[in-house]
């Protein structure tokens, strides 16, 4: 199946875009990496008749610090991020994270806007960005806002983005001494979307996790933290009761959604895994 007709314009500033989504509204789409929306407009599953692409704003693009955090624009491109040294250094969470990100062919096309923007809930990037207590940069005609992680991602490819606004820019703190981070995933092979995944970080000073976030993906209509299991975890000294404690609080708190080929329960207990396994990494 071929997408149906409609008309293309790059755009020359974020002004220049905001002001072709004021004039045409919910008929135009913008094209960032592509790699959702045009499998998407192929699928006939979106039928704009404008595509309004961005790739241009070379101001959008790149990844610097800034004072206390890293600042990553929404049209760099996920092998950008996996390939810098400065996410390495700063904030390895990240690192980590994008090898699991589809194909290489997807992760050299697709950007980090695109992602948290379409907030599909089984993607990398919105839990890492939650673990990370980050903050979407969002552009409009009034100007620039900030939302916190944690009040961006709304539900089911649902955020805090109001019509007109565009992504602009995800920032996260930097890497603080003795913090640790941790990422894994489960899928049916490598590069399908994960079946349940756990971005993870911590402090840890040697026998107790402090400022623990365990951000889940693929478990719900949104990334979402364990904060039962969080508050467990952290409330003394690691041993094997407290994991089993907090093991106990996860399997409670949790209420995945089935899918074509895992129950509730299986999620469940995947994520069950996850934890320990991320615990296990964050602690030794």
């Amino acid at each position: 199946m071929k997408s149906s007709a409609f008309d293309y314009v790059r755009a020359e500033s974020p002004q220049h875009a905001l002001a072709l989504l004021a004039q045409h509204g919910d008929d135009a789409r913008i094209l960032a990496g592509g790699q959702t929306l045009l499998a998407s407009l192929n699928l006939r599953l979106s039928q704009p008749t404008l595509l309004v692409d961005i790739g241009g704003l070379a101001d959008w693009r790149g990844i610097t610090l800034q004072g206390s955090v890293l600042r990553i624009g929404a049209l760099t491109r996920h092998v950008e991020i996996e390939e810098s040294p400065l996410v390495a250094l700063h904030a390895p969470l990240l690192a980590q994270a994008a090898p699991h990100i589809a194909h290489r062919a997807i992760r050299n096309m697709g950007t980090v806007g695109g992602s948290l923007a379409y907030a599909d809930p089984a993607a990398e990037w919105p839990a890492c960005v939650l673990a990370l207590d980050g903050t979407l940069v969002i552009h409009g005609a009034a100007g620039e806002r900030r939302v916190a992680a944690a009040d961006f991602f709304h539900g089911l490819y649902s955020t805090a983005l109001q019509e007109g606004e565009l992504l602009a820019a995800v920032e996260v703190p930097l890497l603080q001494p003795g913090e640790r981070h941790a990422f894994d995933e489960l899928s049916r092979r490598h590069g399908d979307y994960a079946v349940a995944g756990l971005a993870a970080r911590t402090r840890w000073d040697g026998r107790t996790l402090h400022d623990l976030r365990l951000a889940f993906l693929s478990l719900g209509d949104r990334p979402l933290r364990a904060r039962g299991a969080e508050a467990l975890l952290q409330a003394g000294p690691l041993d094997e009761a407290r994991i089993a404690a907090a093991d106990a609080a996860l399997r409670a708190e949790l209420q995945p959604f089935a899918d074509l080929t895992h129950s509730a329960a299986a999620k469940t207990q995947m994520a069950a895994t996850l934890m320990r396994r991320a615990v296990r990494t964050l602690s030794t």
